[in-house]
C-alpha cells in the first residue's frame, strides 16, 4: 500500500498558532518532495470542499518548514473531524499519483472526486451540531467563555460556569445568564519555568482570599489539593481546571504540545506570560528553529485584548523582536530594573518588573512598589537562582493584571518555597551534613545551564555528581547538546537513565548512549560514567556514591519517580543519613 503522505492529522479545536478559531492541521510526511504546485492544489481542495459543505470561506495555510509543511485551514467547530478527513483527502489527491490513490471504505476516495465529496457531505451531516454553534456565539454576545470537548459544553468558569452534555445543549433562552461569569485567569507559557511560574501565581491568588485551580505538568488542583495527576499542560487540563465549580481564579500551564495538538482551550485571559524562548522539542510539528517556537508561543497573545496583559522577558532577545508584532498590551520583566527596554516602557507608563539595588520593583499604573529583597525570597536561593528570579518577575506582573494587590505579592514571595511541597520537582534541596542534594526538572541546555550557576557547580569545593537522560521525542542534535552541557561543568560522576513512559519510540537505552558518546567526546572519563535506565535507581546510585562535602544535581522528570526519591531524602533526612551510610 501506498504510504500516507501526510501524519499528524489533528483538530485545532480553539485559537491557535495558525488562526483565532477551530479547524484542522497535519504535517506533510518526512521526505515526502512536492512543489509550490501541490500546495495550490491542496488549497484548491480545500476551497471545494469548503464550499460543498457549505462551509465558510475562511483562513488557509501552508506553512513550509525543513521536514515539509504544515497545512492548516479553518472549520466549522462542531465538524472538526470531518475538517480532518477534508485536509487529509485534499492533500493526498494533490499530491497523489492516479496510480498512488486507494480508497479506504468509509474515508474519502482520493480516485474520485465527486465520490469523496459526497462521502464528506455524509461526515459533516453525521457530526454536526447546531446547538453547539448556537450556544457559542450566544456565549460570545454576553462575553463570556466558552469550553467544548467531545463530552461537554460550558459556559462560564468557575464559580460562574455551567455545563450541558453535548447532545443535550439548551436552547440559549433557557440558559441561567445572569448567573453566568468568567473568573480571572492567567495563561504561562516558554521553555523553562511554567510550572514554578503557575505555582506562584496560582500561590498569589490563594493569598488574594480566592479559591484557585490551576493545571500543569504535575497535573490538575485546586487551592493547591491535587484533583488529578500527570501532565496536564494543554487545553484538556486547562478545562478541567476552569470547570471546578468553587474555582474563583485559574492559572493554566499552556505548554507547547498542547497548543500545536489542539490549541488554546480559554481564548480571553487577564494575563498570558511568556517565560523565555530555548532550544527544545525541534522537529516536531513543523518547529525547527527558535523563531518557529516563539511563534508557537506567542499563541496565548490571541487571548489577551485591550483589558489584559501579555507578560514577556525583556531578556530574551526573541521576545523582544516578536513583540514588535503584538497589539496587545505588553508588561515587560527583566533582571535588570533598569533595563533600557523596561525604562523606556515605564515612560509611556506601562507595567514593569525587574531588580533595583538587589530589591525587586513593580511598576503599574505609574506606580512603583518595593516587593522585597531578592535574596531573602526562597525561589532565589539566596539570589543566586537568576532563572527564578525572572520566574517571581514574571509571576508578580501576571498577578498585578489578575487584580492582585503588590502588598499580597510580596507577601507571597517572601514564603513561597520554604516548604518542600510549594514547588516539588523544581530546585528542591536537601542537606546531609556538608553534602548537598538538588532535584530538579531541567531538561534542556538552557534550564540545565541555570541549574548548575544556582546550584554552584562551577565554583563548588567538593565532587559533583549528576543524573542525565531526557524524553525520546527530541532529535539527536538535542540530546547531544543536554550532554554537552552537563560535561561543561566537569562532574566526577554521571548516571545516565532513561525517562519511564518518555522514551516516545526510542529504544530503551538509545538515549543514553548518544549522551554517553557527547560525554566521551568533550572529555569526560569513561569510569565516571554510569548507566543505570531506572530513574529511581540511578538516582540512589548517585546517592550512594556520594561522600561528605559533595554536590548532587539530579534531574528527574518522571513523577511516580520524583515522589519515591523526594520520599527517600525526606526519610533519610529524618533518620540523620549521612554520607557513606547505606540508603534506606
Amino acid at each position: 500500500m501506498t504510504p500516507e503522505p501526510f501524519e499528524d492529522s489533528r483538530r485545532l479545536t480553539g485559537c491557535n498558532v495558525y488562526f483565532a478559531g477551530s479547524g484542522a492541521a497535519l504535517e506533510t510526511a518526512r521526505g515526502l518532495v512536492f512543489g509550490d504546485d501541490a500546495l495550490d492544489r491542496w488549497r484548491a481542495n480545500i476551497a471545494a470542499a469548503r464550499t460543498h459543505l457549505s462551509w465558510p470561506e475562511d483562513e488557509i495555510h501552508a506553512h513550509r518548514h525543513a521536514s515539509g509543511a504544515s497545512l492548516a485551514f479553518a472549520a466549522p467547530l462542531d465538524q472538526l473531524y470531518t475538517a480532518t478527513e477534508v485536509n487529509e483527502w485534499a492533500w493526498w489527491i494533490a499530491v497523489a499519483s492516479p496510480a498512488d490513490r486507494y480508497h479506504a471504505p468509509g474515508h474519502a476516495a482520493t480516485w474520485d472526486e465527486a465520490s469523496a465529496l459526497q462521502t464528506l457531505r455524509l461526515l459533516a451531516r453525521t457530526e454536526a451540531n447546531p446547538a453547539l454553534i448556537t450556544l457559542r456565539d450566544a456565549a460570545a454576545a454576553h462575553h463570556l467563555p466558552f469550553l467544548a470537548d467531545d463530552d461537554e459544553a460550558t459556559i462560564g468558569a468557575g464559580t460562574g460556569g455551567r455545563s450541558w452534555f453535548v447532545d443535550e445543549l439548551p436552547a440559549p433562552e433557557a440558559v441561567p445568564w445572569q448567573r453566568l461569569h468568567g473568573i480571572p485567569a492567567a495563561l504561562v507559557t516558554g521553555s523553562n519555568g511554567k510550572t514554578t511560574t503557575v505555582r506562584l501565581i496560582a500561590a498569589m491568588c490563594r493569598a488574594h482570599g480566592w479559591h484557585t485551580a490551576h493545571s500543569c505538568t504535575d497535573g490538575v488542583f485546586f487551592d493547591g489539593a491535587e484533583l488529578e495527576a500527570g501532565d496536564f499542560s494543554g487545553p484538556a487540563g486547562a478545562r478541567t481546571a476552569l470547570r471546578q465549580s468553587g474555582a474563583q481564579a485559574a492559572v493554566l500551564e499552556t505548554a507547547r504540545g498542547g497548543l500545536l495538538r489542539r490549541g488554546l482551550a480559554l481564548c480571553h485571559a487577564e494575563a498570558a506570560v511568556v517565560t523565555n524562548i530555548s532550544v527544545d522539542h525541534f522537529g516536531e510539528y513543523g518547529v525547527h528553529d527558535l523563531d518557529d517556537l516563539a511563534r508557537v508561543k506567542l499563541t496565548v497573545a490571541r487571548a489577551i485584548d485591550a483589558d489584559g496583559l501579555l507578560v514577556l522577558n525583556a531578556d530574551d532577545e526573541l521576545l523582544r523582536e516578536h513583540a514588535k508584532h503584538q497589539t496587545c498590551p505588553l508588561g515587560w520583566f527583566a533582571l535588570d530594573f533598569d533595563h533600557p527596554l523596561l525604562a523606556a516602557h515605564r515612560q509611556v507608563g506601562r507595567a514593569t518588573c525587574g531588580v533595583r539595588d538587589g530589591r525587586l520593583r513593580l511598576h503599574r499604573d505609574n506606580t512603583e512598589y518595593d516587593l522585597g529583597m531578592v535574596a531573602a525570597m526562597p525561589l532565589t536561593l539566596g539570589g543566586r537562582a537568576g532563572y527564578n528570579i525572572a520566574n517571581i518577575a514574571a509571576a508578580a506582573l501576571a498577578a498585578t493584571a489578575m487584580g492582585i494587590a503588590p502588598a499580597t505579592i510580596a507577601a507571597t514571595l517572601a514564603a513561597f518555597g520554604t516548604a518542600q511541597d510549594d514547588n516539588p520537582g523544581r530546585l528542591q534541596h536537601w542537606r546531609f551534613g556538608d553534602t548537598q542534594v538538588f532535584v530538579d526538572y531541567a531538561h534542556n541546555p538552557e534550564g540545565l545551564h541555570g541549574l548548575f550557576e544556582a546550584v554552584g557547580a562551577n565554583v563548588r569545593d567538593g565532587r559533583l555528581a549528576l543524573l542525565l537522560g531526557h524524553a525520546g521525542n527530541r532529535e539527536d542534535a538535542d540530546l547531544r547538546a543536554v550532554a554537552a552541557v552537563a560535561a561543561s561543568v566537569r562532574p566526577d560522576f554521571i548516571v545516565l537513565k532513561d525517562i519511564a513512559g518518555y522514551e516516545r519510540g526510542r529504544a530503551a537505552g538509545e538515549i543514553a548512549a548518544i549522551m554517553r558518546a557527547q560525554l566521551l567526546a568533550d572529555g569526560v572519563a569513561a569510569d565516571a560514567i554510569a548507566t543505570c535506565l531506572d530513574e529511581t535507581e540511578a538516582a540512589r546510585t548517585a546517592l550512594a556514591w556520594a561522600r561528605d562535602g559533595d554536590l548532587l544535581v539530579l534531574p528527574i522528570h518522571e513523577m511516580d519517580a520524583r515522589a519515591r526519591i523526594g520520599a527517600l531524602l525526606d526519610e533519610m533526612t529524618k533518620t540523620g543519613w549521612k554520607s557513606g551510610d547505606p540508603l534506606p
